[in-house]
């Protein structure tokens, strides 16, 4: 078994990288109830999808600025200082989430002013952290480095949702979103214990022409511009966010429990898949198996769509049998998801020079966390002419076309070889 397990080689060999791997995923534990209690307060406040997917628009914006001008950042100051700065503000912001909630202030508006921010604050702290991993680790392990973090990613993802699901049920979401301000120092403490990363020789100011430099680089490299545009089509097309808290309340049942087992199966995907990653390391023709894994991700929403549409509307209570498929074909998209994840972030940090790094990192972040926040925004608004359930099956299939398409319109990238990164 020992062939097909993650490899851990990079957590022995760097201890910088060790601490940040595990401050990170305890504060992406926290960060995950967060993300799941305030769609669930939308969704109470308002009992409307289409206000669920609102909150990806307002976070947009400030998504995309942040991450561009993150990246420049980045790449022009010390990248541990400008992470724990934004980190810091993501810590404040995450505190007046518990304030308005122990005030039961009850505006979605307050809480689409806090997501914005909070967008913003992680678009300039994220670039800045993942720019600082091919520092801590040496070139050949970034496979096994990305693969470890899809383990944290998969394990906060599995049991966030879960905990987000029950503690708003149990006790509320002040506690919930408390536990996140708790979570978060964790974060900040591994932060701190970085050396210092001062910006290299080839540094430039940070602002748009900076940005506009990152933007040339990336224009004449086809393989890197691919690692966004493919995983643009699954997130964009087929992304099922915004749809699950009517899902759990109308169809399958069980409500923010419902939702909390769903979003779970699909960390649960990601975790296996990081967790059996030792063949990963050895797979060259890594751009083929971005496009596959795309491909299962779109195949395995198709199939959560068709159960949805046929569970109907259940009227129960309770959860009802349907979960359990549902639930398995969440947990396939988690494992397509994060192999498409593991080989896309390993494309990027082994083509790309260290002083334009962190602003294709920012371009990365943008795609990353901006295409399902647009992808929960067209699944909700399609739900005023379709259903959930439809929705989410003739989403998939247009991933799967789409990804086949654009796989096709730009070859080269199937042939891409790990062994002669090319960007």
């Amino acid at each position: 078994m020992g062939k097909y397990l993650a490899d851990i080689t990079p957590l022995r060999e760097s201890p910088a990288f060790r601490r940040l791997w595990l401050g990170s995923a305890v504060a992406a534990l926290g960060s995950q109830l967060t993300l799941v209690a305030v769609s669930l307060e939308v969704y109470r406040l308002t009992q409307d999808s289409l206000y669920v997917g609102l909150l990806s628009i307002f976070a947009l914006v400030p998504l995309v600025f942040g991450g561009l001008l993150g990246g420049s950042i980045a790449d022009a100051h010390d990248r541990r200082t400008v992470a724990l700065l934004a980190s810091s503000v993501l810590w404040l912001t995450t505190a007046c989430l518990a304030l308005q909630a122990w005030l039961q202030l009850g505006n979605i508006w307050v809480l689409y002013v806090l997501v914005a921010v909070q967008s913003g604050a992680q678009a300039i702290n994220q670039p800045a952290r993942s720019a600082i991993i091919p520092l801590l680790v040496r070139k050949e392990l970034l496979p096994a480095a990305n693969a470890l973090s899809m383990i944290s990613f998969g394990l906060t993802l599995t049991a966030g949702p879960l905990l987000a699901g029950l503690l708003v049920a149990t006790v509320g979401f002040a506690w919930t979103y408390t536990i996140d301000v708790a979570t978060f120092a964790f974060a900040l403490w591994a932060l701190f214990k970085l050396p210092a990363m001062p910006p290299g020789e080839h540094a430039r100011p940070a602002g748009l022409r900076s940005v506009v430099e990152g933007f040339r680089f990336l224009g004449t490299r086809p393989n890197l511009r691919m690692t966004f545009v493919i995983d643009l089509v699954a997130m964009i097309f087929a992304q099922p966010r915004a749809l699950l808290p009517a899902i759990g309340a109308v169809m399958i049942g069980g409500g923010e429990t419902t939702v909390g087992i769903l979003l779970a199966s699909t960390a649960v995907g990601a975790f296996l898949a990081g967790l059996f990653s030792g063949p990963l390391g050895a797979v060259r023709r890594q751009g083929t198996a971005v496009v596959w894994s795309v491909m299962g991700w779109g195949a395995s929403i198709a199939g959560f769509g068709l159960v949805v549409v046929l569970a109907g509307d259940s009227g129960a209570n309770g959860a009802t049998w349907w979960l359990l498929p549902a639930a398995l074909c969440c947990g396939l998209a988690g494992i397509a998801d994060s192999v498409s994840a593991v080989f896309r972030t390993t494309i990027l940090q082994a083509s790309t020079p260290d002083h334009l790094r962190g602003r294709l990192q920012g371009v990365f972040i943008v795609v990353v966390a901006g295409g399902p926040r647009v992808g929960d925004m067209i699944a909700g608004g399609g739900t005023k002419i379709l259903s959930e359930g439809w929705v989410l099956l003739l989403g998939g299939l247009l991933s799967i076309a789409v990804a086949w398409a654009v796989a096709h319109w730009q070859a080269g990238f199937l042939k891409y070889d790990a062994r002669n990164p090319v960007p």
